[in-house]
This record gives C-alpha cells, sequence and structure tokens, in this order.
C-alpha cells in the first residue's frame, strides 16, 4: 500500500477546515446550497449503490450528501466501524493489486 500522505500528523484533517469553519452549520444568504447538495446527493446514490453491490448494508455503511458553508456539494461516508474497517480493508487490496487510484 502506498504511504499517506499530508502535512504531518495532521491528514486526517487537511482539507476539512474549510468544510467545519467556525460559522459551520449557518447559512449564508445569497449562497445556493440547493445545487451543491444535488450534486452531492447524485455521487451519494453512486456511491451507495456501490457500497450495495459489495456486499454492504446501508444501515451499516453510508454515503451522505451535504454542503459546505461556501454552498459546495460534499459527501460523507459514515458507517460502523466494523463496516469502515470491512471497506478499508477492499480498498487497501485494490491499491496493493496495483488497480487502486493514482
Amino acid at each position: 500500500m502506498g504511504k499517506v500522505t499530508g502535512s504531518g500528523e495532521s491528514w486526517l484533517s487537511d482539507d476539512l477546515d474549510d468544510v467545519m469553519g467556525v460559522g459551520h452549520g449557518l447559512w449564508v444568504p445569497g449562497v445556493d446550497y440547493v445545487a451543491g447538495w444535488r450534486e452531492a446527493r447524485k455521487v451519494a446514490d453512486r456511491l451507495n449503490r456501490a457500497l450495495l453491490g459489495a456486499g454492504f448494508e446501508l444501515p451499516a455503511m453510508r454515503a451522505v450528501a451535504s454542503t459546505g458553508e461556501d454552498g459546495r456539494g460534499l459527501v460523507r461516508l459514515a458507517g460502523w466501524p466494523d463496516a469502515v474497517d470491512r471497506l478499508a480493508g477492499l480498498l487497501e487490496g485494490l491499491a496493493d493489486g496495483g488497480g487502486g487510484a493514482a
């Protein structure tokens, strides 16, 4: 498996500060949150179908559409630890086999 990269120990939260900023949860007038959510919903639905096809049950793990403060679509993956661990194993297997994303 390739090395996970990022800025030191904070690689888990890299680029998430924009999503979880100070005003997180507050809507800004004039920002089109619906368009971002629709885009995220389309992709979340696709990922949920792929998860189902891989044998996951949606109560155990699912993609959820959301938006960031700027209205940009955001997809969150939520799941039980054992299901997420299984997904991590599948992705590691793809990466080790050369079939993973670059």
